[in-house]
């Protein structure tokens, strides 16, 4: 045991709120400053949200506030007093605990168990009767249900966001971090949650510093933000002295960035394209460009993930598929562009049969834009150059006479890198070199090249920065401008309501509901979404 952790042995254990500082705190790895003499203050008993672009250092400050890092310079400050954390086990001391964006849990075990795992030290024989009576009693002062002889695999991704916060809440923390904590859960669940941890917050029973991208829930839950921009601190405030427009500038720098219709706060934004306007204005029946019907996609369990799924997107429209994680989403997808078979059901594009062949992107001119495009559009070794010409490396000019022109391929691919602002270190250098932001722009370069009649999307922001999404959101925009239909799959609800012309619900591999965007009401489609409600929607253009 280190002497901080004995020190702290010591002494009687404090309760309530705690007021954390950071002074000039500074982390490097290398040559590579991740934070730069940040100081940031967080009062007792408030929520303090950060926020900031990948690689701004949120993520490296909280693991050195919570010990999985040691600061290169500066100090940690726990009520006022100079805190050495060398690891975990005495940021616990101190009362901080952190709930993390990915699921921590043990799947064998029993929430009882996993919620008495959380607390270590446990004795070689568990009385459980007494335990059990410990934790109902715990629970009964708690917000959240759960059923203790659960195990995590009979659980919904809400309830499972559930379980890792009341971890951290069975141990009595200090600080509670936590790391995106909604990005699984339903608005009603988010709000929810978060609502339940600003009280905790008021009532001084904990402070509260959280990760968010949403600017939504800074503006409803937090108290107080600080914005980091490439490790340092360019920003904080008040929430109520400030405003998406103002935190969005502080984020990128760029007051141009900062509209307040690209930041996800509006709950119905009109579509920048005019594809469904000139419907309503001219009655004129929509081209639909996308059909699906009945079709049914095994899951990878031997049961139907997709059940009897049929819809339809028109030329010029953005529909957008709103679901939580796990209700056949990614089978969907999976089968649309052709890595998954299909066990029943018809794709049409343009009215002609669609097997997701290559031959047929090509000619009914299908892109996609997968999740994590790296795994699932690129080959990691490959040039950045070779990765673009995937698509049309056998057509002229990129090939003549049988003979691969590999000086079109470069020059293409200078070119692209330009337009779309890729960082590199050049055409040449592997793919896998990039950043998740470029490897996607590079991504987007080869699938948005020429006339495109089908665009299908999953989640094709996830875990990129502020200016990445705004980027990729406009390009997506544009594909719909240029007539092309676009089905976009997110698990962002203000992503969907931002661009999207008509959205419909996913829930256990079905479509169970269906709303222009402009009349989308965030509860219901929350309702939806956790599986409220499971009346099949009809499939179809609005």
């Amino acid at each position: 045991m280190s002497r901080a952790a004995a020190a702290i042995g010591s002494l009687p254990p404090a309760t309530g709120a705690l007021a954390l500082d950071t002074y000039r705190m500074s982390m490097r790895f290398g040559n590579f400053t991740a934070l730069d003499s940040v100081s940031l203050k967080v009062a007792p008993g408030t929520v303090h949200a950060l926020l900031g672009e990948n690689g701004a250092g949120k993520s490296t400050l909280v693991k050195c506030v919570a010990g999985f890092q040691r600061p290169s310079e500066g100090s940690i400050l726990i009520d006022g007093r100079e805190q050495a954390i060398d690891n975990p086990v005495v940021a616990r001391a101190l009362g901080i605990g952190m709930v993390y964006q990915h699921f921590t849990l043990a799947p064998g075990m029993t929430v009882a168990e996993n919620l008495l795992l959380a607390g270590g030290q446990l004795p070689a024989v568990i009385n459980w009767r007494a335990k059990r009576d410990e934790l109902k009693a715990f629970l009964a002062h708690t917000p959240f249900r759960l059923d203790l002889d659960a195990r995590p695999s009979e659980l919904a991704a809400g309830e499972k966001q559930k379980l890792e916060l009341l971890k951290q809440l069975y141990l009595r923390p200090r600080l509670l971090i936590l790391d995106e904590p909604t990005s699984v859960l339903t608005p009603q669940e988010a709000d929810e949650v978060l609502g339940q941890v600003r009280e905790f917050a008021r009532s001084g029973r904990c402070t509260v510093l959280i990760i968010t991208h949403k600017f939504r829930e800074v503006m409803a839950y937090a108290d107080d933000v600080t914005v980091l921009r490439r490790g340092k601190a360019v920003h904080t405030t008040s929430v109520a002295a400030s405003d998406p427009a103002r935190l969005a500038q502080a984020m990128v720098g760029d007051a141009a960035a900062a509209r307040p219709e690209s930041l996800g706060m509006e709950e119905k934004v009109p579509p920048a394209h005019s594809g469904r306007a000139s419907v309503a204005i001219n009655y004129v029946a929509p081209v639909v460009s996308l059909e699906i019907g009945g079709l049914q996609v095994m899951g990878d369990r031997g049961t139907l993930a997709v059940r009897d799924l049929s819809l339809a997107v028109a030329a010029g429209e953005i529909l957008g598929i709103a679901g939580v994680s796990g209700n056949g989403q990614r089978e969907l997808v999976e089968a649309l562009v052709g890595q998954r078979g299909r066990a029943a059901g018809t794709v049409r594009v343009n009215g002609q049969p669609y097997a997701a062949t290559r031959e047929e992107n090509h000619r009914l001119k299908v892109r996609s834009l997968p999740e994590e495009p790296l795994r699932n559009a690129c080959v990691g070794d490959l040039s950045v150059a070779e990765n673009m010409a995937l698509r049309d490396f056998d057509r002229p000019p990129l090939c003549a006479g049988g003979r691969l022109q590999f000086g079109h391929w470069r020059s293409r691919a200078r070119a692209w890198i330009t337009d779309y602002g890729i960082k590199t270190q050049g055409e040449n250098a592997p793919i896998r070199s990039l950043s998740g932001g470029n490897v996607q722009r590079a991504v987007l370069a080869r699938e948005l090249h020429g006339e495109i009649n089908v665009l299908i999307a999953a989640n094709p922001v996830f875990g990129l920065d502020f200016a990445a999404v705004k980027e990729i959101h406009i390009r997506l925009r544009g594909v719909a401008q240029q007539g092309g239909a676009v089905l976009l799959v997110s698990e962002d609800l203000d992503e969907l309501l931002e661009l999207a012309d008509r959205i419909v619900v996913m829930s256990e591999g079905r479509i169970v509901f269906e709303t222009s965007a402009a009349d989308a009401e965030r509860h219901v489609l929350g309702a939806h979404m956790g599986g409220g409600h499971h009346q099949p929607a009809a499939g179809g253009v609005v």
